[in-house]
Parts: structure tokens; C-alpha cells; sequence
């Protein structure tokens, strides 16, 4: 079972231990503490102000930007602070606060908070011994009702839903967007503006009341971007569109048979060349023209797939003549140190005959003279 304070704000649980003849813990119950007066005193100064909390309990926000920023920086720090200024707050003998020495950029967060607290506040001594004092004045009214955790979680909910907000705008936007060019994806190495514009020449001439630019963007993609031909040319962006539509496979034409890009698209482009629209983003206009125009842009011939666990014909042949030149090089390394052992025995017997004045070897006129003894 559950205790309750009497304002029912703090809540405990508990063992019943109730029996026939004793009630247990059914009627007991929790002391309110410093929180609940607090939350009791701004109940009753919002019902003589016609105050509803209600409506300061949803996105309101009492807290500077700043202060919500400085206390991101250090979270455990502040709550420390923010727990001292609403016990100095609820306290209503109490008329100053006195931190100890710190840091200058943890006074300025004290700062902060005394602003928002509605309590003036003051850096007193030089350093090192320079701290912050924080004074009641009539202008303070009570503490604030959020706490700084709670006003933090509600800026960043209000930044996401902003956030998602302006991309769907954006998304809304480039949807109705009107195509006004073509944009080429990696494009040929060294391609040219000018290259470009020789070639399409006979498409760009087809449209006479329009204009193109080509440019390179810094992601190396190319856009050809439709315009009226003269300021005077009073032309709808929907004419502009129906203008690139016409255009598009004798544009696609030329780009693959020259082979200037891997892919041309469709596009829609502002005055600073950003493209907030890219044609078939969905996968049933890719298998469309720029399609073909990648298929044309490949090489002609593939090099054919091999089946799992078959060697390659390359693969095969480079082991056998590996194995073959590996063989060979053990043999000649085999008959060089032959050759060397008896070129070294050889030349041992020769300078053992040089030191005894002979030509012929000590041990050899041994096993003579032995012989002519046994026989």
C-alpha cells in the first residue's frame, strides 16, 4: 500500500501490517515537507493573482537562453545551484545568499539565474576570493514553477518539432518545384562547358525563347539550366518545364552517345545554383531514361562470371608454371652445391700435396705402401 502526505505530493510505500486487532498502516500518513509549503504558497498566490498553472505548465519556458545553455555545459553543478536558490526562495526569513569562491564563468551562470529567479545579484572580493551574493527584493515574487531539466526538455521538443517542421516545408516546396534544366552525374574527365554547349547546340536552338547556362557544381555534377532569353521574355515556369520535357531524349540522345555523363536528370535549380528538386527519385522513374543513359555509358562487353569453386583459366595456368619454375630453380641449386663439395675436396688434397713437396697425396702413398706389405 501507499502513505501520502496531506497534499498528496509525496507518496511512500509501504507494508500493510493490518490485523483483526490492529489497523497497521491504513491511517498513517507522511509529513508534508519544504516542497509541498512551496507548492502550496504558489497555489494560493496563483489563485489571488488568477493565475492558471495549467497554462504555464506546457511550453512556457521562465529561463534565459543562456542559462539553459550554461546549464547543458554542466547539469550536476547546476541542479546543486538550482537546489540552493529554491530552498533559499521558499525561505521567507531569509533575505541573503552567499556562495562560496569560484570560477568566473560558474558566477556567470549564478547571474543568470538570479535574473531569472527575480533576485538581484552581486560578485564581491577580488580574486581568488571573488563569489556571488544573492539578495531578495521587492521585484522577487516566487521561485520559478519548471525546473531548469524540465525547461531544457521542452526547447530541445520545440527545436525537433521546428526542425521537422521546416523539412517538410522544404520537402513541400521542392515537390512543386518546376524542372528547369538537366543535371549530369559524374561526369567524362575534362569535359568542357564549351564541349557541352557545341554538342547541344541544335537542342538549346530548338527552344528560342529560352536560354541555357551550364555550370559545375562543387560536387562535380553539371547543370544546364533553362532561362528566359531576354529580361523582356515573359515565360511561366510551367512553360519553362514543358520546354525541358520536349527536350529530353535528344538531350539524352547526344549525353549518351558522346558519352559526356554516367546519368542525366531532370532538375530544378534557384538563382544560386542550389537543386532543390532531382527528377525520378522514386525507382519507377529510374528504370526511365536515365537509365539508359548509364546502360550506354558502360563498356560493351563484361568479363563472364564463373561458377562457385571454378578456378579461373588464368588462375590455373600461372600455379602450373610457378610449380614448374620452383622445381627448376631446387635442381640448380642442388648440382651448385655438388659442384661446390668437390671443388672444395679437390682443392684440399691439392695444397696438402703443395706443403709436402709431392705430387702425389700423403694418404694415397700410405695405402700403397700398405699394400705392398699385405702382399
Amino acid at each position: 500500500m501507499f502513505i501520502t502526505c496531506e497534499c498528496q505530493h509525496l507518496k511512500q510505500e509501504t507494508k500493510c501490517n493490518a490485523s483483526k486487532s490492529s489497523e497497521g498502516n491504513s491511517k498513517k500518513s507522511l509529513g508534508c515537507d519544504e516542497e509541498c509549503a512551496r507548492l502550496e504558497r504558489n497555489r494560493k498566490l496563483a489563485l489571488a493573482l488568477n493565475i492558471d498553472p495549467e497554462a504555464h505548465r506546457d511550453d512556457h519556458v521562465p529561463y534565459s537562453s543562456d542559462t539553459l545553455k550554461m546549464f547543458r555545459e554542466n547539469v550536476k553543478w547546476s541542479q546543486e545551484q538550482e537546489r540552493e536558490f529554491r530552498v533559499f526562495a521558499a525561505d521567507e526569513a531569509e533575505k541573503r545568499l552567499r556562495f562560496k569562491p569560484m570560477p568566473s564563468h560558474q558566477r556567470a551562470f549564478l547571474h543568470s539565474l538570479a535574473e531569472d529567479f527575480g533576485l538581484d545579484s552581486e560578485s564581491m572580493d577580488p580574486e581568488p576570493h571573488r563569489h556571488v551574493a544573492v539578495f531578495k527584493t521587492p521585484r522577487f515574487v516566487m521561485a520559478p514553477m519548471k525546473t531548469l531539466q524540465e525547461c531544457v526538455r521542452i526547447r530541445l521538443n520545440a527545436e525537433a518539432a521546428a526542425a521537422s517542421l521546416l523539412e517538410d516545408q522544404r520537402r513541400l516546396r521542392s515537390n512543386n518545384e518546376a524542372f528547369n534544366g538537366f543535371l549530369l552525374k559524374h561526369p567524362r574527365f575534362g569535359l568542357t562547358i564549351e564541349e557541352l554547349r557545341s554538342e547541344l547546340s541544335t537542342q538549346f536552338q530548338s527552344t528560342p525563347g529560352l536560354a541555357f547556362d551550364i555550370s559545375f557544381l562543387p560536387s562535380e555534377e553539371i547543370v544546364i539550366k533553362a532561362k528566359p532569353a531576354t529580361p523582356s521574355t515573359n515565360i511561366s515556369a510551367s512553360s519553362i518545364e514543358a520546354a525541358i520535357k520536349a527536350m529530353k531524349p535528344s538531350v539524352l540522345a547526344t549525353i549518351s552517345t558522346k558519352r559526356f555523363a554516367e546519368t542525366c536528370q531532370m532538375c530544378s535549380s534557384d538563382a544560386s545554383l542550389n537543386i532543390p528538386r532531382r527528377g525520378f527519385e522514386d525507382e519507377s522513374a529510374a528504370d526511365g531514361w536515365s537509365r539508359v543513359a548509364a546502360k550506354a555509358i558502360a563498356p560493351r562487353s563484361a568479363t563472364p562470371q564463373r561458377g562457385v569453386g571454378e578456378k579461373s583459366v588464368y588462375t590455373v595456368l600461372g600455379s602450373k608454371l610457378k610449380d614448374a619454375k620452383r622445381k627448376k630453380e631446387a635442381l640448380e641449386r642442388a648440382r651448385a652445391e655438388e659442384s661446390l663439395a668437390d671443388d672444395w675436396e679437390e682443392e684440399a688434397r691439392r695444397e696438402e700435396m703443395e706443403a709436402f713437396g709431392t705430387t702425389e697425396h700423403p694418404a694415397d702413398t700410405k695405402a700403397a705402401a700398405r699394400t705392398e706389405l699385405l702382399g
